[in-house]
């Protein structure tokens, strides 16, 4: 069944269609929650809160996008509300341990990987996602602006601040590894 007749069947109360829904957008869903809370178990759980937040707001979905668009939109807003909660003491000792934790399960990928996703997590989350939803995922600004309820400027004005703080972050890691070398 195509997406548009699911929703309607989801919008009618239809359960099994919501669930459809939900399933052909969950991998991608997931993927984009660990990159921007670095945590796996964490993904998981905005994962099914989206879900909730998804099943109880279905009659508001306009369609104007894609069901997924409207998912990383919802699970978004749940991230920053989970942010705002925390104290940012206890969140960047968790991040710090997160990236960590990334880190050594990400050993056998490509070192240039590594050090970028060390770099993200050095921005804040409204630089952060932004960045993710552009240059990993493809959205438009305008799309980006829509999923986060900012200006269209606003974002493009927050993807060339932090890929330049990630440039340049990445700059200095460089540095730091050659004054080593050379020290030896």
């Amino acid at each position: 069944m195509e997406e548009k007749k699911l929703i309607e069947s989801a919008k009618q109360g239809d359960d099994l269609a919501f669930a459809l829904l939900f399933q052909d957008s969950y991998q991608l869903l997931v993927k984009y929650l660990i990159k921007i809370t670095f945590s796996y178990e964490a993904a998981e759980d905005l994962a099914q809160d989206t879900m909730a937040k998804a099943l109880e707001k279905i009659q508001h979905f306009n369609g104007t996008s894609k069901f997924s668009t409207w998912l990383i939109s919802i699970a978004t807003n749940l991230f920053i509300d989970m942010t705002r909660k925390q104290k940012r003491e206890i969140r960047f000792k968790e991040q710090e341990q997160s990236i960590r934790k990334l880190k050594w399960q990400m050993q056998t990928s490509d070192e240039d990987w590594m050090d970028t996703i060390e770099a993200l997590g050095k921005l804040t989350e409204e630089i952060r996602i932004p960045i993710i939803l552009k240059h990993y995922y493809g959205y438009s600004y305008a799309e980006i602006g829509k999923m986060l309820n900012i200006a269209e400027g606003t974002v493009k004005s927050r993807v060339h601040n932090g890929i330049i703080a990630v440039r340049k972050e990445l700059r200095l890691d460089e540095e730091d590894s050659k004054n080593r070398r050379s020290t030896k």
